[in-house]
């Protein structure tokens, strides 16, 4: 039930902005340092660890190079000295300047963090905690009609490449692909795999706290694939917050899930992930495609071509026939960390899990239908009340949700909508923090993604319906998303995606529909234009030459009687065995037309 989908989940411990700042501020002990919640390049936070040298951690600056985060690092951000200094502006290749600042690429500067109250679900950090600032690196974002462009530890990162250039279609459509179902399935099932057997060269995970690394003296970071730099972030922008020593943990906090920013963060998320898909494969075109699951009888997408069948071995595994069965899933055991009082050290936890269909229907009864998609959809408020999951009438609520989908109110008994779909699949999908690890999350999310987007076209809401303060921490408007490289505040998601360059297919007009449908066809034709040409071509000289051979023909029997007496007629005609027209039949003097039978 992973409402999952935002994948930079967060701990609490500081505060939601501090944290995304500096990341999620585990409180080590009674005397912890503030930890750093390794994570984005950014120089991570402090993560005040008692309320005593909370104040004391609120004086300490901390310079990162584009991005908030708490999640994973730029490689340049996870050394001794960015981790002692928490500073992390790393020179772009393009001039040499810290953050690309001469070519105006971005700027190694104050992090502003907002300073709206927060609702009364994390009350470990009441008590006026104010100024929470320090020197942080972020971006100049440029809006283009090409999309925004922003500094990334190096390298260029355009939004443009995420959606303009793309537009996310159905993989599955009763179930049969809907347009080139071969070739789109084969190059999403290896583009995945792909990323899981790649190690990421712009990132590293943190295995331990701030205070473990003994303030970064000794850093402790883990190499993983591409594909796992995102079940990490996901993992930590939802884990536990910390408070010190083993099972001493506050569970009622999560930057990305059961709150307002459910759907931005997520959002944000699948931008992210597209874009590192299209740079490690070099297709520029890639999008993530959707399952439409609404009515949906079971997984329709659980195939061996596909996300996997299930294992005739054992249900609860996948097929040895998918690729994905030899995958293997990390920081899916919130439970063992907790005890420990450790964060996931991204090891190897065992294969992925998926047991659809198989789940407690005391908890879900099947997957969503078109009527509680509907009905989520005329729901007005994006949310209401305290903005959590006992929110009544509340689009956000009803769609994560914890609303019910028929009545619209909260803390519902049963799981409905997105939360469903992860307990339907019963596995590693039914884990909040471990959900990523599936890869039918980015098919899953991108079709939520997709109803929020029907939602924001249809009512059109202004910005003040994100709340700007009350929401629970790291919530509000003007808070920073949890692990992403840049900075992104929650608010700046709150729009429509043909703002942020992207489309969802079902949501075009007729006409545009009509172009979208013909592009696959367009470009299959790409592969087989030559042949195509080349058979021309040859049937164009066939056919001069044929006509050349009868014009040279005519010429030399030009003044042959045989020619001219229509001989040459009959000269490949068959004998007529009976005429089909007989002129000495009649019938009251009319000519009667009659076939042979």
């Amino acid at each position: 039930m992973q409402h999952v989908t935002g994948s930079t989940q967060r701990e609490g411990a500081l505060q939601k902005s501090l944290k995304h700042l500096t990341l999620r501020m585990h409180h080590m002990g009674s005397t912890t340092l503030a930890l750093i919640p390794l994570h984005l390049p950014v120089s991570t936070v402090s993560k005040p660890v008692n309320p005593v040298v909370m104040s004391l951690l609120m004086v300490i600056t901390f310079m990162w190079c584009v991005a908030p985060g708490c999640a994973q690092f730029p490689r340049p951000c996870a050394t001794r000295e960015a981790l002692r200094t928490k500073e992390c502006c790393p020179p772009w290749d393009g001039d040499g300047s810290p953050c690309g600042a001469s070519s105006g690429r971005g700027s190694c500067e104050d992090v502003e963090v907002s300073q709206q109250p927060d609702g009364p679900q994390y009350p470990l950090l009441r008590g006026g905690l104010t100024g929470r600032s320090g020197p942080w690196c972020s971006t100049t974002g440029r809006a283009s009609a090409q999309g925004t462009s922003w500094a990334s530890t190096a390298r260029t990162v355009s939004l443009a490449t995420l959606g303009r250039v793309a537009t996310r279609e159905e993989s599955l459509s009763g179930g049969t692909f809907s347009t080139c179902p071969g070739r789109r399935g084969i190059k999403l099932v290896s583009y995945l795999n792909l990323a899981k057997q790649t190690v990421s060269r712009d990132y590293v995970v943190a295995t331990g706290t701030y205070l473990e690394m003994e303030n970064g003296s000794n850093p402790l970071f883990a190499d993983v694939s591409v594909y796992d730099v995102f079940v990490w972030m996901h993992y930590y922008v939802s884990r536990d917050a910390l408070l010190g020593g083993p099972g001493n943990v506050w569970t009622d906090v999560d930057f990305a899930h059961w709150a307002p920013a459910f759907m931005p963060w997520h959002r944000v998320y699948l931008l992210h992930w597209e874009h590192e898909i299209r740079k490690l494969t070099g297709d520029s075109s890639f999008s993530i495609p959707y399952w439409d699951w609404r009515d949906a009888r079971g997984c329709e997408v659980c195939t061996d071509e596909l996300m996997g069948d299930r294992s005739p071995q054992d249900p609860s595994l996948l097929s040895p026939g998918s690729v994905f069965s030899s995958w293997k899933v990390l920081c899916s055991q919130p439970q063992v960390y907790n005890t420990r009082g450790e964060l996931c050290d991204a090891k190897d936890e065992g294969p992925l899990r998926r047991n659809h269909g198989n789940h407690n229907r005391s908890v879900v009864e099947r997957l969503p239908t078109s009527a509680e998609v509907e009905f989520t959809l005329s729901l007005s408020d994006y949310d209401t009340g305290a903005m959590d999951r006992s929110a009544n009438m509340s689009f956000r609520n009803t769609l994560e949700g914890f609303g019910d989908p028929q009545t619209g109110i909260g803390n519902s008994r049963h799981m409905g909508m997105h939360a469903a779909v992860h307990v339907f699949m019963n596995g590693s999908m039914s884990s909040v923090q471990g959900s990523a690890n599936d890869p039918i999350f980015l098919l899953h999310h991108a079709f939520v993604d997709s109803i929020y987007e029907q939602w924001l076209r249809r009512h059109r809401p202004s910005p003040s319906q994100y709340p700007e303060s009350n929401a629970p921490i790291g919530h509000n408007s003007e808070y920073h998303m949890v692990p992403f490289l840049p900075l992104h505040r929650n608010r700046e998601y709150f729009i429509s995606s043909k703002d942020l360059g992207y489309e969802y297919s079902h949501l075009l007009d007729a006409n545009l529909r009509l172009a979208e449908s013909m592009r696959p066809f367009l470009q299959a034709l790409q592969d087989v234009w030559p042949w195509l040409l080349l058979a021309a071509l040859s049937g164009g000289i066939v056919a001069v030459g044929v006509a050349a051979g009868v014009f040279t023909a005519r010429r030399r029997l030009g003044g042959s009687a045989w020619l001219h007496g229509g001989k040459w007629k009959n000269l490949f005609a068959l004998p007529e065995r009976q005429p089909l027209l007989r002129g000495d039949d009649h019938e009251d003097g009319h000519s009667n037309y009659q076939t042979t039978m």
